[in-house]
Parts: C-alpha cells; structure tokens; sequence
C-alpha cells in the first residue's frame, strides 16, 4: 500500500501543472475590433437568350399573381406584379360571347401567339391593340376547347409570342371564373 501523502502530493503538483496551463480571466486583453469591408453588390443578370427547358412545364411561373374584376357586360382576369401594368389579361365579352387573351408584347404588325397546355397546344394569330401600352391580342369564341385546357391544365400554361418572353402563367380560379362568366 502505498503512503497517502504521496498521491496527494501528486495531486497537488497536477492541480499546479493545470493551473499554469489556463490564464486568469483578468489577464487577457481584450479582442480588437476587427473592420470588415461590406460585401460587394450583387451584379445584376447578364441579359441573354431565355434560359430553355427540356419540358416547358418545368419552368418557373413568371413572377406576378392573378387578379379578377367584374367589368359591365363581362369580367377580367389580370396577371402581372403589384403596382405594374398586367403582363396578361383574359376578359370577357358577354354580349359578344368572347373571350379574348392579350399579353404585353411590341408589336406593330400581327404576330404568333402561342398557347401551350397540359393537353393542347395552339398557335394563333395576334393583333398589336394600337394602345398606349403595348399589347398584342387574340379573342376566341366562349365555347372554344382551348379554354378547357388552360382552366383544367396541371397548374400552368404558357404564352409564347415572338420577341417577348415566354409567360408560364398559373392556372389559377381567375381563369375559370373569366371563362365561366361568358359560357
């Protein structure tokens, strides 16, 4: 057995070996500030060629929300983002039995516009509507299947028209009500 007195003083010179290994919290100086430089800006998007997609459907929804109103004599349905003029409209012409899609685009002659859905896929010719902003437009009959599609597609469709950028629009309960209000 071995003599207390000798562990303890082991433990005593471990406790000094310990002790002289940690300075004491008053002893250390406090940090400097450091000076940091803000971060750069980000570089805005290079312009380009749209970015394309291997099936359009995969595109992300062009930025904005629909909005609805009744009109006198029918109703529209305006997409676009808050505070901006719309980038697409559906309106209603009840006495006339139509709906007519426009989209912003320049234009000063008629031009493709194209209508892609889950289940169809229409080209149409589109009018520049000769107003202070600029729109092309095309109406359809109330009745016409094409607004079957666009009301019932998996969430989306597309507007395609030349020089403008495509629009993935959301399928959203503005569209149903614009086409149901002339049916």
């Amino acid at each position: 057995m071995k003599p207390i007195h000798a562990n303890l003083a082991g433990a005593v010179a471990l406790s000094f070996t310990v002790a002289a290994c940690i300075p004491s919290p008053d002893s250390t100086p406090p940090p400097e500030p450091v000076q940091t430089q803000p971060a750069p800006a980000p570089l805005p998007p290079a312009a380009g060629p749209q970015p394309s997609f291997d099936n359009w459907m995969d595109a992300p929804r062009t930025a904005g929300d629909w909005s609805y109103r009744s009109e006198s004599g029918g109703s529209v349905a305006l997409y676009g983002e808050r505070q901006t003029d719309a980038r697409f409209s559906i309106r209603c012409d009840r006495s006339a039995s139509s709906v007519t899609l426009m989209r912003a685009a320049q234009a000063s002659s008629p031009v493709q516009m194209r209508i892609r859905t889950e289940t169809a896929d229409r080209t149409v010719t589109a009018q520049p509507t000769g107003g202070q902003l600029p729109y092309v437009a095309a109406s359809f009959g109330a009745r016409d299947p094409i607004f079957d599609a666009m009301a019932l597609s998996k969430g989306r469709f597309a507007i395609e028209t030349p020089g403008a950028p495509t629009l993935y629009l959301p399928a959203w309960a503005e569209v149903t009500r614009v086409i149901e209000d002339c049916r």
